[in-house]
């Protein structure tokens, strides 16, 4: 204290000072960018391992579309073979005499009663495969909301970042605007779901 009743601080008094709140109106944009960028970076997670889960799925039901249609396209290979035998079997009938076509005749009704399973099980591995490559089409569409969703809060929180450093609050106003924006497609994108 010095003559007169004027109060003096020291130098670390000062630092303490300000360190305990003489800055508050600096400290209190940092403490709201701090939280602002904890909540934005968990809410970040968040989206991430959704759209990594919904993306598994989408190549798990495209994987099986194209499992299904490789089996399909098998099966009516096999349709080809059969109707090809029974076709053999046909031109076999007209060249033998018809005391001989017995055992023709009997191996072209078998090879028709093949063929209407073979294609009846090719049609249902085709249905299965076109079923699956919609739903994988259909949970691709939110996965994009999600990752533009992530690119959104991932720029809000480079924002904060930047406004912690400058004390800028209108970088903190567009770093909001950024999180609105991104929480605004990962909505979209959950409705999508």
């Amino acid at each position: 204290m010095s003559e007169g009743g004027v109060h003096v601080h020291a130098p670390h008094e000062e630092f303490i000072h300000e360190a305990a709140g003489g800055h508050h109106k600096h400290h209190s944009l940092n403490q709201w960018v701090a939280i602002f960028t904890a909540i934005l970076a968990s809410i970040g997670a968040i989206v991430s391992y959704q759209g990594t889960r919904i993306m598994n799925d989408v190549l798990l039901y495209k994987n099986d579309a194209i499992l299904q249609k490789t089996h399909a396209t098998d099966q009516w290979s096999y349709y080809q073979a059969v109707s090809t035998k029974a076709h053999v079997m046909q031109v076999a009938v007209a060249l033998v005499a018809p005391k001989k076509a017995a055992p023709f005749q009997k191996k072209i009704r078998k090879y028709i009663a093949q063929k209407k399973v073979i294609k009846a099980r090719a049609e249902a591995l085709e249905a299965g495969s076109r079923k699956a490559d919609r739903e994988s089409a259909r949970l691709d569409r939110p996965h994009t909301g999600m990752a533009l969703s992530l690119i959104f809060i991932q720029i809000a929180i480079s924002l904060a970042s930047i406004t912690a450093l400058t004390g800028r609050k209108w970088l903190f106003i567009a770093a909001a605007a950024a999180a609105v924006l991104g929480a605004g497609l990962w909505g979209y994108a959950l409705w999508l779901v």
